[in-house]
């Protein structure tokens, strides 16, 4: 089952840089001009910071403004709806007490008394003025002296009733919302006059509690706010969605007084409000409006949605960006690096195959004149005893000479080999037979086979063609992975070379049953550096050499690969070297 931590992993494996897990095999770190995985989080950093922070400072205050202006829109427009909405209904209400004390002063106690005046006056408010249920006449007793209206209300006493009282002593009252005679919710209106010196006169009326709750119902505060009018002891007096019905008591303490609207925010069951009210003039009413911020802020969340989205965008195009370039451009400076390295390590070895060549042949030189004295005084000495009869006969006398002659011979074939070697180290292009060079590395190499108990299977046809191409470049590259397969594989391995031709040129198949390469390594070994035998005796330098010697003669070079089952490495090489400018030069020195 695969894991997320492996997909992760798996992913990260296919996106890092090539520099990130680099392996320094040389063990000579300090020769990298720099620290590729530090450059490329510093570059990495310093670009995300001086990019995003801007960014991000400018979206946190636009963040903020943003929202400050919508909270601040949303209690402007709170406090806007309650003013309209307090001189609506102070509208209201003094329109209907103004008419009744324009009656009150328009006519005598006498006509006010009279039933069928009363009646026409109620008639007239209904009709031009509209609210009014009833109209009576209290005298200073506080008894109704006379009752227009559909109830049974004249001879009571409201002596002891609030509004009587305030109308009183202040001249007129406007009742919060009252039970009274008639068992029902209603709003009275009263007014005072004073007919004569010890006698005051009221005119009490009762307003239409449906046309009042109109006034509300008409306001529009959207889906989940609320308008209701509260007296002061924080007792319904209008209907409310959100608290109840009529003389229903809110969770909350009345407001304190304010001349002027007002609005606070509260929380009420962990959902936050915004409360707007004022107090109505001359009357115990208190204007509530109460909206749901959430759902009053649903525009700016919308808003801050699409400003954190499009931050969120920005930083991932930025960091894409930043990412991109950073691992581009430390890249190409690891390639760099690396060519540098490349070249300097090839001239090292270029010198040393110089040095190690020079050494050979002086070597060779100063082996072959004590094996030529050898030579001749062995022959001569041979010869002495081939014209004695006495000898010619005798094994015991001729057969050490023989040994003495046999080895000198193999001597002078190593020298003659080492010779060989020394020469074909300068670049010079002539006719080869690849099958004579593979021969000559197996047998210059054959001692660490024979050594190691590694089998060599050959198969060479009968009719390769002769190609034309530089013989000391051939020998490394067939010695360079020759030796390759020896350090892949244990003792007792199997080593396989095949050459094939086709119309393009010659195939050579060198093949290995050793270690192998793993998959993630394979298109790697050709680097410069890079090395599977890391802190062993691996300088990552030969198949990079090799691969590039290969190119030089117009070849090319692949490998197949199973870990634990072997390598397979293919030469292809024309079978006439492609001209430039460096195999020019060679040949005409050769």
């Amino acid at each position: 089952m695969v894991t997320e931590t492996s997909l992760g992993t798996n992913m990260w494996n296919r996106i890092k840089p090539k520099f990130w897990n680099y392996h320094y095999v040389t063990g000579k770190s300090s020769r990298w001009m720099f620290n590729y995985r530090r450059i490329w989080k510093q570059a990495v950093l310093t670009t995300a910071v001086v990019s995003l922070l801007p960014l991000i400072v400018i979206t946190a205050v636009a963040y903020n403004l943003t929202h400050r202006a919508a909270e601040a829109e949303l209690v402007a427009s709170t406090s806007r709806l309650v003013s309209n909405t307090r001189r609506t209904v102070t509208a209201f209400l003094a329109e209907r007490q103004e008419a009744l004390k324009f009656i009150i002063a328009d006519n005598s106690l006498e006509a006010l008394k009279t039933p069928k005046r009363l009646r026409e006056i109620l008639k007239n408010l209904q009709m031009a003025v509209g609210g009014f249920v009833d109209i009576g006449i209290i005298d200073a007793t506080g008894r109704q002296i006379a009752y227009e209206g559909p109830y049974e209300l004249e001879g009571k006493d409201y002596s002891q009733d609030q509004c009587f009282t305030v109308a009183s002593s202040k001249g007129s009252c406007i009742s919060h919302m009252v039970m009274g005679f008639r068992n029902q919710p209603h709003l009275v209106i009263t007014v005072k006059r004073s007919f004569s010196a010890s006698s005051n006169t009221m005119l009490r009326s009762s307003i239409d509690t449906e046309k009042f709750h109109e006034l509300l119902k008409r306001i529009d505060i959207g889906a989940h706010g609320d308008i209701f009018i509260i007296n002061r002891q924080g007792e319904l007096q209008t209907p409310s969605h959100r608290y109840g019905s009529l003389f229903t008591r809110i969770p909350m303490e009345a407001p304190p007084y304010a001349e002027h609207t007002q609005v606070y925010e509260t929380v009420n069951k962990d959902a936050p409000l915004i409360i707007g009210y004022a107090f109505i003039p001359d009357t115990e009413f208190i204007l509530m409006i109460v909206k749901d911020k959430h759902e009053r802020m649903r525009p700016w969340l919308e808003t801050r949605i699409k400003l954190l989205g499009f931050l969120l965008i920005s930083v991932v195009a930025v960091l894409g960006v930043i990412l991109s370039v950073s691992t581009f451009l430390v890249h190409n400076i690891f390639l760099a690096d690396q060519k540098r390295l490349a070249a300097l390590h090839h001239a090292e070895y270029t010198n040393k195959l110089a040095s190690i060549g020079r050494m050979a042949a002086s070597v060779a030189h100063e082996i072959n004149n004590p094996l030529a004295v050898i030579n001749e005084k062995a022959g001569l000495i041979k010869d002495w005893f081939t014209l004695t009869s006495k000898y010619t006969e005798d094994p015991m006398v001729l057969q050490p000479i023989d040994a003495i002659l046999y080895s000198v011979k193999r001597a002078g074939k190593i020298t003659k080999r080492m010779l060989t070697f020394a020469r074909n180290l300068a670049s010079s292009i002539e006719e080869i037979h690849v099958d004579d060079i593979i021969k000559e590395v197996l047998h210059f190499l054959g001692k660490e086979a024979e050594y190691r108990d590694i089998s060599i299977r050959t198969a060479f046809p009968y009719d390769l063609p002769v190609i034309r191409s530089d013989r000391g470049k051939l020998e490394q590259i067939f010695i360079n992975v020759i030796n390759n397969a020896y350090a892949a594989m244990k003792d007792g391995g199997h080593l396989d070379i095949e050459i094939s031709t086709d119309s393009n040129g010659i195939a050579v198949t060198i093949a290995d049953d050793g270690c192998g390469i793993p998959e993630e390594d394979i298109e790697r070994i050709f680097e410069p550096f890079f090395s599977t035998k890391t802190g062993e005796s691996g300088t990552g330098l030969g198949l990079s050499i090799t691969y590039n010697l290969v190119h030089e003669i117009g070849g090319n070079i692949k490998v197949k690969s199973q870990v634990g089952r072997g390598t397979q490495f293919t030469i292809r090489l024309p079978l006439q070297i492609e001209p430039t400018k460096e195999n020019l030069n060679a040949d005409t020195v050769g």
